[in-house]
């Protein structure tokens, strides 16, 4: 169901408003890019994940409703916020899969665009996530601009919508973060 982009920005502010009558409205507008940005994610995870794009969509997107004090700018603005939430949810489910088998090396992990479309487990993503931590201490533009663009799949245009910068700066912070990431995962 392709909708205008005014549309959801209508049914995402009123929600925002307090207005959670259109929740419901909500869902068949957005589901289907939520899946794709679920699509994207799941296919770079293991074969056999326990998590589907399905519950992963509406884990997500419970979260970004239930939230109380949502304030959402724009459709652009709300897929940003979808692809953290998406991304906690696959560090959280990382994270308690280690913990059930503690041990082992950690793998060499490197980013680069080849890392996008592999398969990866669940220490990649956790490396990966502390990496954009320590990214985020020292420059979180460009750790966020990682964020959506890694883990939302969002085009670098709606990023700076997003982020309310330039279109090259977007570009200049995705090539200034993702020689810091390489480099940083190299040394893990």
């Amino acid at each position: 169901m392709n909708q205008p982009n005014s549309d959801i920005t209508q049914l995402l502010q009123k929600i925002a408003n307090g207005n959670k009558s259109v929740v419901d409205q909500l869902i068949p507008v957005v589901y289907e890019n939520l899946r794709e940005m679920a699509g994207a994610q799941m296919y770079k995870e293991r074969s056999g994940h326990t998590l589907s794009p399905t519950s992963l969509v509406h884990e997500a997107y419970m979260k970004l409703v239930n939230q109380k004090n949502s304030s959402w700018q724009n459709r652009a603005h709300f897929f940003a916020l979808a692809s953290i939430a998406m991304r906690r949810i696959l560090i959280n489910h990382a994270n308690k899969k280690l913990a059930q088998k503690r041990g082992g090396d950690s793998p060499v992990v490197t980013f680069n665009e080849e890392f996008m479309g592999q398969e990866s487990n669940a220490e990649e993503i956790i490396l990966l996530d502390r990496a954009l931590e320590k990214l985020k201490s020292m420059n979180e533009r460009q750790s966020k601009v990682v964020e959506f663009k890694f883990f939302g799949g969002l085009e670098f245009n709606e990023i700076a919508e997003v982020l309310k910068v330039s279109l090259p700066t977007i570009r200049r912070d995705w090539r200034l973060a993702r020689a810091w990431l390489i480099r940083e995962l190299k040394d893990e």
